[in-house]
C-alpha cells in the first residue's frame, strides 16, 4: 500500500577506522549502475509514499503551480548581445519548456557599439534566424540540457554540448550556423561542457576520468576523427580538475588546473594553436590565480595566505616573469572577478558583504601599465542586491552586467564607462500585477557564537506582515565552496510573500560573501562555524520577532542540504518543517571513498577522512552518522538517480535512518527524481513544480492550508 510508510531493510555494514566502528544499515541502498530492482524498489516506494502523503495537498499544489507559471512572460527574447554583424539571443516560445538560440543582423555593423543600441523589430526588421531549437531537440529526451553552446569567431559555425541524462556528460555537435547542417562527426565520451574555439578551424574540450574529474584538455581540428585529437595536458593529480576559458580578446584560451586553494594557468595562441599550451604562472601550492589578455599584456588575478583577498598583476606577452601590481590587495575588499576591453577594465569586487562594479580607464595599446587610479563605481539602489558580468563586447566602451534584488527582477544593464550612463536593456516581466514597491527588502546582522557578526538578507510583504513573531518564515543557506548566494529575485518565491511569508537568506560562513577569509573559517577544522552561524541567525529571526520557532522553516541544497541536516540534528526544536535538497549528509563514508565523482577533489574543502583529525570531526557533524533518537521537525528530502554529484543513496540512507530512529510522528517525505540529476528536471516549467511541491509542503507543515484547499 502506498499509504504504508516504507522501511527499509537492514543489512548490518561495518565500516572501521582508528579503532572506531561505524555500522551503516543502509550501504546497499548504493549501487552504481542504478538498475538494482531492490534499490529502485524501494525508491518507487518512498516516491509512492510521498504521493499518497500530498495526494490531499495536490489542489493546492496545483494553485500554486499555476500561479507561479501564470507570472511567466512564456513568449519572451533575452537581451541580443552584439558580436561583429548580429545580435545573437535566446527565445522562449508560449508553452514551449526550452529555449530557442537566435541571431539576426546588424543593420549597419561598422557603427560603433553603443548603450542606445537596439536591435530592430517589426516588419522592415532583418529576418531573424533560428540557429538551434532546444524543443525540437528534446523531444527524444525526458531531460534536455545545452551546457555550451559557442559560436566560431568568424560566426559560421556553432559548438554546443548536449546532456540527455542530467549526468553532466556530454556530447559535442558542431553545426552550420546557417543551415543547421552537422560539421563532421559529433564528439563523445566523458566530455565536460567545458567548450571553446581556437580560430575558425579547431576546438579545445576537456574530458573527464572515471571518477568524473576533467583531467584532459584536447586540440580538435575540424574535418578530422576525434581519434586523431591531441591532448595538450593531462593533469594527473586526482586533487586537481581542469577549467578552460577564452579572453575577452579571444586571442588565447586559458587551460587552468585547480584544487579548492591551488590553481595555475596556462595558455594556447588561437592563432598557433598547435603550438599547444605554454605556462604562464607556475604550481605553487597555496597560489589561486586566474588569467585574461589585452593588447600586448597579460592581466592576473593572484590570491595568496598574504593576499587573501586577491591582487591585479599585468605582465607583458613577450616577458611574463616581469610583473607589475595594477591594484593591490585590500584586506577588507575581495577582487571577485575582471572584465577587459580595448580601453578599459571593469572589477567585480566585494565589500562588507555586497557585490560591486569599478571601471577604469586603461593606458593605449603597446604603452605601460602602472597602478590604477581613479576608478569610477556603478551606483546601484537597493540595500541588498545581486551584480553579476555578463559577456561584453571586447572593442567596445560598453560594460554589461545583470542586476537584480529580492523585489527587483533580473535586469541587464549597458553602461558607458566613458560617461558612467546606465541604460536598463531588458527587465524580467512578472506577470500577475507584480509591483516591486509592495515589498521590503532589509539586511540584518545576527551575532554567531564567537562572535562574528553574520549578515542575513530579508524580504517580505508590507502590508501583509506583522512583525510581532506571528508571521511564518522561510530561511534559507548555502554556506559552502565560497559560493556567494547573493539576494537575487525568483518569481516563484511570490507565492509564499503574497501569503505573508518572510524569506531571508543567511550569508554564514563557508560562502564567500564576506571576503575569502569567511569562506576559510567555515571549512575543514572550522566547518561547524556555518552550522551554528545559521542558528545563531534561526535565533536571531525568532528575538527579533520576525518569527517563532513554530513558524520557522528551513531550506538548503546539495551542501546546502548538508547545512540542514546537520542542523536538524544539532537542534531540531528549532524548526517547524526543513527541506533538504539532493543533500550531500553521508560525508565521512563518501570523503572516504576517492571512486566516487568528486571526492578527491573535495578532501580540501572538507579535510581527508584517512587522517585521524579529519575523521573524528566530519564524523561529528556528518548527518547520516547523528541521526539520534529525537523528535525531528517535518522534513522533505529530494534526490536525483542521475546525480554525479550528490549520489542519490546519500538522501535515501538519510531518510532511511530517519524513518528508524526518530521519536515522533511528524512527517517525513523522500521524493526521488527518477530520471533527472542534481538539478532537477531540465525544463522551465517543470522546474517550477518542484517549487510548487516545496512550498506545499512547507505550507501543510504550517497548517497554512485554510482557504487555499477550498
Amino acid at each position: 500500500m502506498a499509504n504504508t510508510i516504507p522501511s527499509a531493510k537492514k543489512v548490518r555494514h561495518e565500516m572501521e577506522m582508528f579503532g572506531d566502528v561505524r555500522v551503516d544499515n543502509y550501504y546497499w541502498l548504493r549501487d552504481d549502475s542504478r538498475s538494482d530492482p531492490e534499490v529502485l524498489s524501494y525508491l518507487h516506494q518512498e516516491n509512492a509514499y510521498t504521493d499518497c502523503v500530498m495526494s490531499g495537498t495536490k489542489q493546492l499544489e496545483d494553485r500554486i503551480y499555476t500561479e507561479i507559471r501564470g507570472r511567466i512572460k512564456e513568449d519572451d527574447i533575452s537581451a541580443p548581445s552584439r558580436r561583429g554583424p548580429y545580435y545573437y539571443y535566446r527565445r522562449n516560445l508560449e508553452g514551449k519548456e526550452y529555449v530557442q538560440h537566435c541571431r539576426c543582423s546588424v543593420p549597419t555593423s561598422t557603427a560603433p557599439t553603443s548603450v542606445y543600441d537596439t536591435m530592430p523589430t517589426g516588419p522592415d526588421a532583418p529576418p531573424e534566424h533560428i540557429i538551434l531549437d532546444e524543443n525540437v531537440k528534446a523531444l527524444e529526451h525526458t531531460y534536455y540540457s545545452i551546457g555550451s553552446f559557442k559560436v566560431s569567431p568568424n560566426n559560421k559555425l556553432v559548438a554546443y554540448a548536449e546532456d540527455t541524462k542530467g549526468d553532466e556528460i556530454y556530447t559535442v555537435y558542431v553545426i552550420d550556423a546557417e543551415s543547421g547542417i552537422l560539421v563532421g562527426k559529433p564528439l563523445v565520451g566523458a566530455i565536460t561542457s567545458y567548450l571553446e574555439w581556437a580560430g575558425d578551424e579547431a576546438l579545445v574540450y576537456v574530458t573527464m576520468d572515471e571518477i568524473l574529474r576533467p583531467d584532459k584538455v584536447w586540440l580538435h581540428k575540424l574535418g578530422t576523427n576525434q581519434s586523431d585529437d591531441s591532448c595538450l595536458y593531462h593533469e594527473k593529480d586526482e586533487t586537481f580538475s581542469l577549467d578552460l576559458q577564452a579572453s575577452e580578446s579571444k586571442k588565447y584560451l586559458f587551460v587552468a588546473s585547480e584544487s579548492k586553494i591551488t590553481r595555475f594557468v596556462f595558455y594556447l595562441d588561437t592563432s598557433k594553436p598547435e603550438n599547444g599550451l605554454l605556462v604562464l604562472t607556475p604550481r605553487m601550492t597555496g597560489i589561486d590565480t586566474s588569467a585574461s589578455h589585452r593588447g600586448n599584456h597579460f592581466f592576473i588575478q593572484r590570491r595568496s595566505d598574504e593576499c587573501f583577498n586577491s591582487e591585479l598583476l599585468a605582465c607583458p606577452v613577450e616577458n611574463i616573469s616581469a610583473t607589475t601590481v595594477i591594484l593591490p590587495h585590500r584586506p577588507s575588499v575581495k577582487l571577485q572577478d575582471i572584465q577587459l576591453f580595448t580601453g578599459h577594465l571593469a572589477v567585480h569586487e566585494r565589500e562588507n558583504g555586497l557585490p560591486r562594479i569599478t571601471v577604469y580607464r586603461l593606458p593605449a595599446v603597446g604603452e605601460p601599465l602602472e597602478r590604477l587610479q581613479g576608478g569610477r563605481a556603478v551606483d546601484f539602489v537597493d540595500p541588498v542586491y545581486s551584480a553579476d558580468p555578463l559577456e561584453s563586447e571586447f572593442e567596445s566602451s560598453v560594460l554589461r552586467f545583470s542586476y537584480s534584488s529580492m523585489r527587483t527582477p533580473l535586469s541587464v544593464y549597458d553602461y558607458d564607462m566613458d560617461t558612467g550612463v546606465s541604460v536598463l536593456k531588458k527587465i524580467e516581466t512578472v506577470l500577475g500585477g507584480f509591483d516591486a514597491s509592495n515589498y521590503v527588502t532589509e539586511r540584518q546582522w545576527a551575532t554567531a557564537s564567537d562572535g562574528v557578526q553574520i549578515p542575513i538578507s530579508i524580504i517580505y510583504r508590507k502590508n501583509l506582515v506583522k512583525l510581532d513573531g506571528s508571521d511564518p518564515l522561510l530561511l534559507y543557506g548555502y554556506g559552502s565552496y565560497e559560493i556567494c548566494i547573493d539576494p537575487t529575485f525568483k518569481a516563484s518565491r511570490l507565492s509564499l510573500l503574497d501569503r505573508g511569508f518572510i524569506y531571508a537568506i543567511a550569508h554564514i560562513r563557508g560562502g564567500g560573501e564576506m571576503g575569502r577569509q569567511w569562506y576559510e573559517n567555515g571549512k575543514l577544522l572550522k566547518k561547524k562555524n556555518t552550522f551554528t552561524d545559521f542558528i545563531a541567525c534561526a535565533e536571531y529571526l525568532i528575538d527579533k520577532k520576525y518569527c517563532s520557532k513554530e513558524k520557522l522553516c528551513i531550506n538548503g541544497r546539495s551542501a546546502g542540504g548538508l547545512l540542514i541536516g546537520a542542523v536538524v540534528n544539532m537542534q531540531p526544536d528549532l524548526f517547524k518543517a526543513a527541506v533538504a535538497g539532493v543533500p550531500f549528509v553521508d560525508v565521512v563514508t563518501t570523503m572516504l571513498d576517492p571512486t566516487i565523482p568528486l571526492t578527491t577533489s573535495e578532501w580540501e574543502e572538507w579535510g581527508d577522512p584517512r587522517k585521524e583529525e579529519f575523521y573524528s570531526y566530519i564524523k561529528s557533524y556528518s548527518p547520516v552518522d547523528n541521526v539520534k533518537a529525537q523528535n525531528y521537525p517535518d522534513i522533505l528530502v529530494t534526490a536525483g538517480l542521475n546525480d554525479p554529484r550528490v549520489m542519490y543513496s546519500e538522501p535515501a540512507k538519510f531518510v532511511a535512518k530517519l524513518r528508524d530512529m526518530k521519536t515522533d510522528d511528524n512527517l517525513l517525505l523522500l521524493k526521488c527524481e527518477m530520471g533527472a540529476g542534481h538539478f532537477s528536471k531540465s525544463g522551465r516549467f517543470e522546474k517550477l513544480q518542484e517549487d510548487a511541491f516545496t512550498y506545499t509542503f512547507i505550507l501543510n507543515a504550517l497548517n497554512m492550508l485554510g482557504s487555499d484547499q477550498q
